[in-house]
């Protein structure tokens, strides 16, 4: 049975608190550079490595495995970042989910975070959710719920389909890939990508990450440190090619025709105020003014999807487990523990 059920939530459940920058103050500039691997940057579980041999080279993938802090229900969710992001901006979540009982598996994809960074590597999203499938064999976890932030949502909808006897439930948060960006973004080479990467300024950086939000806050700004750092890397040449073929792999790869074929309930969680789509910048703003219009895409997601659920929050961007938590963690915990 298809169902669709549309909550709206008002912007009072956007997270207060902390003021942002104010207009006096002097934007931070970054002199000491990060390991492309995020060596010295702090997460907020243990972090393992799983080994993997991908296309016969050696590869680690990073991954927090957090156990329940509250009475265990015996099921585990996963937690799957954005491409600018890795596995310890899910802090807050993992702390939501672990206290009701769950266990979370929060892995950073091969190409991102703390994982290898291999620049010879044909990415892919089927290989990022066999990689998954293969780290939750190692952990034992037979069947999980899966949850997708941005990038990740078009992984989690690859990780559905390609396992779909695993995947108990799915939850979409502000997912890139609602729409076909090859419709309306004219294709670029790698090497096109790669100077793009290698251009970005801490400016630049700074601006698009303000662009997820709907207000900045002081906390946003590791985002930027993380990113600026990295680029004053030794490996950061390396670091960026991987960058330009995962964003390839986004461009490249849809996943927006596969939504009538996904089998398990599924939850959309959409910032209303969100207008990110890859390769705006690249097109007419006649064009651009078409794209990221994530209020009417969600719905024709949850339109499409069977057994859908979409919660919208007003006043909210492309990161509500960021900007809006309570409401985010509320609909989240809410949608598992009704659709067992």
């Amino acid at each position: 049975m298809r169902w669709a059920h549309v909550f709206l939530l008002a912007s009072c459940l956007v997270a207060g608190g902390v003021q942002g920058q104010t207009a006096a103050e002097t934007p931070a500039a970054y002199t000491t550079p990060l390991g492309i691997a995020l060596e010295e940057y702090p997460y907020p579980y243990a972090v393992q490595f799983l080994p993997l041999e991908i296309e016969g080279k050696q590869q680690r993938m990073a991954y927090m495995d957090v156990p329940p802090t509250g009475d265990a229900n015996g099921r585990a969710v996963v937690l799957l970042h954005g491409k600018n992001f890795y596995g310890a901006y899910w802090q807050n979540t993992i702390a939501a989910l672990a206290h009701a009982g769950y266990r979370v598996v929060v892995p950073d994809q091969i190409g991102f975070g703390k994982s290898s960074k291999p620049d010879d590597l044909a990415y892919s999203f089927d290989l990022l959710a066999a990689n998954t499938a293969r780290l939750l064999d190692h952990l034992k976890v037979n069947r999980a719920a899966v949850v997708g932030h941005s990038m990740g949502g078009m992984l989690a909808v690859r990780f559905a389909r390609s396992y779909p006897g695993r995947t108990t439930h799915l939850i979409l948060e502000n997912p890139i890939g609602l729409e076909d960006y090859r419709l309306k973004v004219p294709p670029q080479t790698t090497e096109q990508l790669l100077t793009s990467e290698t251009a970005e300024t801490t400016e630049h950086i700074r601006a698009y990450r303000k662009s997820y939000f709907v207000r900045w806050l002081p906390a946003y700004e590791r985002f930027v440190e993380v990113a600026a750092r990295l680029k004053l890397s030794g490996e950061f040449p390396r670091y960026a090619r991987a960058a330009a073929l995962t964003s390839q792999m986004i461009y490249q790869q849809p996943v927006r025709h596969e939504f009538r074929l996904i089998q398990a309930p599924t939850l959309l969680v959409i910032g209303q105020a969100d207008r990110t789509a890859i390769g705006k910048n690249r097109v007419p703003q006649s064009v651009a003014r078409t794209m990221g219009q994530y209020p009417q895409l969600g719905r024709q997601a949850a339109r499409d999807i069977p057994r859908s659920r979409l919660v919208e929050l007003n006043n909210v961007g492309h990161i509500p487990h960021l900007e809006a938590p309570d409401a985010f963690h509320s609909a989240l915990l809410g949608f598992l523990q009704k659709e067992k």
